[in-house]
């Protein structure tokens, strides 16, 4: 009997030695750590799904595709993504209906610098399983118009080019705190022409969302924490557009210690995948 004993505690010392390290831990908004099933069973349940990443973050790409296989056995998808630009769905349409190939695509279209790592296996999965993927982010150069000049700059541009963007005009709040933030954030250069550059993002975002969703479909849409952060960005826009279909949000926090969620990152969403802040990074 001692002998067993002495065996039990032995066993309980090497594995609080050898325990692991978790990658990450998912919380819901009110801090408490929920399990993948569970999360799994609440998202499938939603209209439009808005996972925002850090972009450098291996664990937030990795989580994207696992999510995506498995809704995808639960529910027709449509993805959605900031990292294409709406000037580029015809390529994109292209690529996925099989009349082009990857290296085609990846000449016609602008590419974040971590595309073949980040993003190339989530665009690979949805064109294997025939699901349609939607380019929603503005064309960089409206939105760099706007940094300079505002909003009223996008009354200029011809039809063919206001395609691209949410309908004018863009009417959204300042107020926001999300948005305040940018002011004070980026200091000297937090001026109120940034904050639209963000807004035209995040309303043309929505826009193309909403203009795509398919009634008894999930839209899965990857986009940049912040820009859904707080339920604000994206999600406002949607709710001022449809207030009617169920949406759900993620986001994606690091932290020194991820086994108690902290204060400033509760109710960032409705689920928050926190990860070690010491995770090696894609760029």
């Amino acid at each position: 009997m001692k002998q067993l004993i002495a065996y039990i505690i032995l066993s309980f010392s090497v594995v609080s030695i050898y325990g692991q390290k978790a990658a990450y831990v998912i919380y819901n908004s009110k801090g408490k750590a929920v399990k993948y099933e569970k999360m799994i069973h609440f998202l499938v349940k939603n209209e439009v799904l808005l996972f925002g990443e850090l972009h450098n973050n291996p664990i937030a790409h990795w989580m994207e595709l696992e999510l995506i296989r498995d809704l995808s056995k639960q529910r027709a998808l449509i993805l959605g993504a900031e990292f294409f630009e709406s000037d580029g769905q015809l390529a994109l349409n292209d690529y996925m209906s099989g009349k082009t190939n990857q290296a085609l695509l990846e000449t016609q279209v602008e590419l974040w610098s971590n595309y073949q790592t980040d993003y190339k296996p989530i665009v690979t999965f949805t064109k294997a399983n025939n699901i349609p993927f939607i380019a929603t982010n503005v064309p960089r150069q409206y939105a760099q118009l706007v940094h300079k000049e505002g909003f009223e700059v996008l009354e200029h541009l011809v039809p063919d080019e206001k395609k691209f963007i949410a309908p004018l005009p863009i009417k959204y709040d300042p107020d926001l705190p999300s948005y305040k933030k940018i002011l004070t954030m980026f200091e000297d250069h937090g001026t109120p022409e940034l904050v639209k550059a963000q807004a035209i993002k995040d309303a043309t975002m929505a826009h193309f969302i909403l203009e795509n969703y398919v009634e008894n479909k999930l839209f899965f849409h990857i986009n940049g924490a912040y820009h859904s952060d707080n339920y604000e960005g994206i999600l406002w826009f949607l709710k001022q557009h449809n207030d009617n279909l169920n949406y759900v949000t993620i986001s994606t926090v690091e932290q020194k210690d991820v086994n108690e969620l902290m204060e400033e990152n509760k109710n960032k969403a409705d689920y928050i995948i926190c990860i070690p802040d010491t995770m090696t990074k894609t760029y």
